[in-house]
C-alpha cells in the first residue's frame, strides 16, 4: 500500500476520533498534520521526511490552532447572546422560590423560576444566581 495512502486512513481516523471527543480539539489538529504527511508521501519524500513534517506540522498545529479554538469554546459572558447570557446573572426572588416554582426579577424582567436544589427554600428579597434557563423557566441556587 502507497505510503499517501497510509497517511490518509490516518488524517481520516484522527478526524472521526475528533467528532467524537467533543470540546477537547486535540485530534483534529493532529489529523491536519497527517494530511501533510500525506501530501509529502504523494510528492514521492522518503519516511523519514514525511514523519519530520507529519511531526513539526502536529506541533505548529496544536500551538496555533487549539488555543484558538479553545477561546471560541468558552466564549466569555459578554459575548453571550438570549438565554445562555442570563447564566451567572444574579437576580432577586420575587416570590417565595421551591422545586415547584416561584418567580424571580432578573435584569428588571420578570421570570417564573425554579430552586435548582430541590429541596431549597429561597424566600422572597432574597439575592439568587441563575444557574440555567429551562425554556421560560430560570434554575436559581441563593
Amino acid at each position: 500500500m502507497a505510503a499517501w495512502v497510509i497517511w490518509a486512513i490516518v488524517a481520516v481516523g484522527l478526524a472521526v476520533g475528533e467528532i467524537f471527543t467533543p470540546g477537547l480539539f486535540f485530534l483534529g489538529p493532529v489529523a491536519l498534520a497527517a494530511v501533510l504527511a500525506a501530501a509529502v508521501a504523494a510528492a514521492g519524500a522518503g519516511v523519514g521526511v514525511e514523519l519530520v513534517v507529519f511531526i513539526a506540522a502536529a506541533i505548529a498545529s496544536l500551538a496555533f490552532l487549539r488555543p484558538i479554538a479553545r477561546r471560541h469554546l468558552h466564549m466569555p459572558a459578554r459575548l453571550r447572546t438570549g438565554t445562555s447570557a442570563l447564566v451567572g446573572a444574579r437576580g432577586v426572588a420575587i416570590e417565595r422560590i421551591d422545586a415547584q416554582g416561584g418567580r424571580v426579577k432578573i435584569g428588571g424582567e420578570l421570570w417564573t423560576a425554579r430552586a435548582f436544589d430541590e429541596a431549597q427554600v429561597i424566600e422572597p428579597g432574597a439575592r439568587v444566581e441563575i444557574v440555567k434557563i429551562e425554556g421560560a423557566t430560570a434554575l436559581v441556587y441563593e
